[in-house]
């Protein structure tokens, strides 16, 4: 079993930064890949990146390619998002979650994911 808890959200001014964080407990011998999503209001959950057990691989969608770095530390249990250069459509609750099944191969499919964190709110002002 694997619980998971965000932190680091809150509201920061456009073209600011903030750094995500997700505390990992995990009772499980897999290797596991870990991934953040996002939900704003009226939409539908988006993926934001992916890392794999190893964070050899990394996954990143489109809307945050080159502004948002995902990174973890297995000895600390916790998965990070750092995230600059922020914009006002960036403003979403953000989650993170864990697939036990795809230690290997990051996946952008929510589907994929079988735990989920309750969720950080980023406020993003312009």
């Amino acid at each position: 079993q694997v619980q998971l808890g965000e932190s680091g959200g809150g509201l920061v001014q456009a073209g600011g930064s903030l750094r995500l964080s997700c505390a990992v407990s995990a009772r499980t011998g897999r290797t596991y890949s870990m991934g953040w999503f996002r939900q704003a209001p009226g939409k539908e959950r988006e993926f934001v990146a992916a890392i794999t057990w190893s964070g050899g691989t990394t996954l990143y969608g489109d809307s945050v390619k080159g502004r948002f770095i995902i990174s973890r530390d297995n000895a600390k249990n916790t998965v990070a998002l750092q995230m600059n250069s922020l914009k006002p459509e960036d403003t979403a609750v953000y989650y993170c979650a864990a697939d036990l099944e795809h230690g290997l191969v990051p996946s952008r499919s929510l589907r994929d994911y079988d735990y989920w964190g309750q969720g950080t709110q980023v406020t993003v002002s312009s």
